[in-house]
């Protein structure tokens, strides 16, 4: 008996990504927001609010966290105004006392610039630029985006992650990848093909994530989704031929299907189902749109439907989301 016990401990304090991948049974609906923590002021705003989320029902927040921490490995990273260790443990123990699941994000391929500005990775290490030389001041481009195939990128990235790991005592971390419109550019002297880089890429985070931490790890869908198959358009979907992918990746991977506007069907959600993934639905500010999609992805009996999860974007402050209408309206239509 005492051995049976033992073992149920041991069982219980595994990563769900280790005990089955995406068989593995979700009990309890995840009830999430995702909010941009990329300073201390937002971190501590956050902590100051996590009471009142969880009163909603919100079990899960995913922070995206990106260059907002005070990284000890690369101090060149940081950006200004960025949060420390002391923020985060404050965060992580606000969490803990509502039960409630704090997953880091940290954006991994593109994404690298916003605007006229460059992050500080393409910014300090110009060389892991896919396009160096290419858009003086991003013109013309939505974002930059790394060159998966340099050989240094990942070391100074895993870095980063392994730091975020550490200090959020992370079970999981969400890598973005969503609307990597740039990838296996033509002057390139190493990228090619499109669905095998970014297939390349994702199992790269894959392997240090589940195989090195044995944690879950979280990603965006888009860029799995074939726009030619499915009436998404090219943000919502693919148009740059990464759609292969999606059979090229493991089945542990969390997708984050992300659609924001109203629709008759949300024809994602049972494609990633039938591929094997778990699947985590994700709307944003429209009250109709995202209260479409909740009651859409809730009529799938299927184990690998997680939840319900809302991006927030700027369009909400983070004092507010307590009265925030879509997160009020998934917090509800999830919880059993």
């Amino acid at each position: 008996m005492k051995a049976k016990l033992v073992l149920l401990l041991v069982l219980l304090s595994v990563p769900v990504a280790a005990l089955g991948g995406s068989e593995a049974v979700v009990k309890e609906p995840w009830r999430g927001v995702h909010i941009g923590i990329g300073s201390a002021k937002a971190v501590e705003q956050l902590t100051g609010v996590v009471g009142e989320l969880a009163g909603l029902g919100i079990n899960v927040i995913v922070g995206e966290i990106n260059y907002g921490y005070k990284y000890t490995s690369h101090p060149e990273l940081r950006r200004g105004g960025a949060s420390g260790p002391e923020q985060i443990k404050r965060l992580l123990a606000e969490c803990r006392r509502h039960k409630v699941r704090l997953i880091p994000q940290f954006q991994c391929l593109g994404h690298q610039s916003w605007s006229k500005n460059t992050g500080p990775l393409l910014t300090k290490y110009p060389e892991f630029d896919e396009t160096p030389g290419k858009y003086p001041n991003n013109k013309g481009i939505y974002c930059r985006s790394w060159c998966p195939l340099h050989p240094q990128v990942n070391k100074i990235v895993f870095e980063l992650i392994d730091e975020l790991i550490k200090v959020f005592e992370a079970d999981a971390m969400h890598v973005g990848m969503d609307e990597v419109f740039i990838i296996g550019d033509e002057d390139c002297p190493r990228c090619k093909g499109k669905a095998e880089l970014f297939a390349g890429a994702v199992n790269d985070y894959h392997k240090h994530l589940a195989g090195r931490h044995k944690i879950e790890m979280l990603m965006w869908g888009d860029r799995l989704i074939d726009a030619s198959k499915y009436s998404y358009g090219k943000w919502e979907a693919s148009a740059n031929d990464t759609a292969a992918a999606i059979d090229m990746i493991p089945k542990d991977i969390i997708m984050c299907d992300w659609h924001y506007n109203l629709r008759d069907a949300y024809e994602s959600v049972p494609l990633f189902l039938e591929k094997g993934f778990r699947v985590w639905p994700a709307s944003w500010k429209k009250p109709d749109a995202a209260k479409a999609f909740v009651d859409y992805s809730r009529k799938f009996d299927n184990k690998r439907m997680l939840g319900h999860l809302n991006t927030t974007w700027g369009a909400v402050k983070i004092g507010d989301l307590p009265s925030f209408e879509p997160l009020k309206y998934a917090a509800k239509s999830f919880t059993r």
